[in-house]
Parts: C-alpha cells; sequence; structure tokens
C-alpha cells in the first residue's frame, strides 16, 4: 500500500513539474537574470524583438544556434531585428559538445562587447542560453559562482544530470571555473 502511495506521488510530482516545464516553454521560457542588462529566452517568435525592446529596452540579441540564413526563423528575427534598430549577433555552439577555451574566451568578449541589455537565446532556453548565462554573470556581472551555476538550473529546462548529451554545458562550465576565479576550497 505504502509503495504504491509513494509511486503515486511521485508519478504525480513529476507530472506537476512537466507541466510547469511546458508553460515555460509556452511563454517563451523568459527570464531576467539581470533586469536591464541581461535577458535569457527560447527562440524569439515574430514580434518578440519589437515587444522585449519596448518593455525592456533590448538593444542587442546573442542567437546561439549560429548563422542559419535561409531558415525562416532566422531570416525573420534577423530582418526583426534591424527594423528595430537591435544589434543581431550569431555565435553557434550545441548543447551536447563542450566548448573550447578560446570558444568560451570569444563568446565573452562578445557578451561584453554586445550593447545592453542583451538578450541571450537558444532553441529552448535552457541549455546553451544557460552556460552563456552563466559565464555572463561570473566574467561579465561579476556575480560569483552561485549566482552563475544557477542559471544552468532545471528551473530554466535544463537537467544537468551526466547522462544527458547537455551535460556538456555543466562540463564545460565547471572546466572554465579557475579562469572565473572560482577554485575548490
Amino acid at each position: 500500500m505504502w509503495r504504491w502511495r509513494g509511486f503515486k506521488i511521485a508519478i504525480g510530482l513529476v507530472a506537476v513539474f512537466a507541466a510547469f516545464l511546458g508553460m515555460e516553454q509556452l511563454r517563451g521560457n523568459f527570464h531576467a537574470p539581470l533586469p536591464g542588462e541581461l535577458y535569457r529566452s527560447a527562440q524569439l517568435q515574430s514580434g518578440d524583438i519589437a515587444r522585449y525592446q519596448q518593455r525592456y529596452g533590448i538593444q542587442s540579441v546573442l542567437n546561439l544556434r549560429g548563422n542559419n540564413q535561409g531558415s525562416a526563423w532566422y531570416d525573420t528575427e534577423v530582418s526583426e531585428a534591424s527594423e528595430a534598430g537591435v544589434q543581431h549577433i550569431d555565435f553557434r555552439m550545441s548543447a551536447g559538445r563542450e566548448l573550447t577555451g578560446e570558444q568560451v574566451i570569444a563568446l565573452i568578449d562578445i557578451m561584453r562587447k554586445a550593447p545592453k541589455p542583451l538578450l541571450i537565446h537558444c532553441r529552448a532556453g535552457s541549455d546553451r542560453t544557460g552556460l552563456a548565462s552563466a559565464f555572463y554573470m561570473a566574467a561579465i556581472a561579476k556575480k560569483g559562482e552561485w549566482a552563475a551555476e544557477r542559471q544552468l538550473w532545471i528551473h530554466y529546462g535544463h537537467l544537468p544530470l551526466w547522462i544527458n548529451e547537455s551535460f556538456a554545458m555543466n562540463r564545460t562550465f565547471e572546466r572554465m571555473e579557475p579562469y572565473l576565479g572560482f577554485y575548490d576550497s
């Protein structure tokens, strides 16, 4: 009896969490790690750039899916950014592959130089966007290790499990901690 009850509770919790993540995706997984400076989201939909610029003052968009000229989503995004006077920046990375040290340094440099407020996005806004946001919080905003690592939390849809391909994002951050000034005690 108790096993069955525990199983039902576990299934219920999983269902509630899945519903929460589903709602996040429907809302575009939009969050403000540093209001007025840094925003993060899933893939932008038509009209999002103008809406976010009006509401949050977005001055640049960093697309972590890379240049996809010829794809409808990409061409629309670039066109809408241009119309709104928002700088559009591409940086290609994969959620399933660790970044090299040189790639991390280049990404941080891009984010440092981008006009603020900056909006970072990938497809789901969880893995690649989480890693980029973590590096921003650590290297640019200097908010510390805890604030940086929180960007790679399940709350944003990132599953930090070593069995997931996207754990490459966690490994990249951990490997770069000495560069960021974080050392294990």
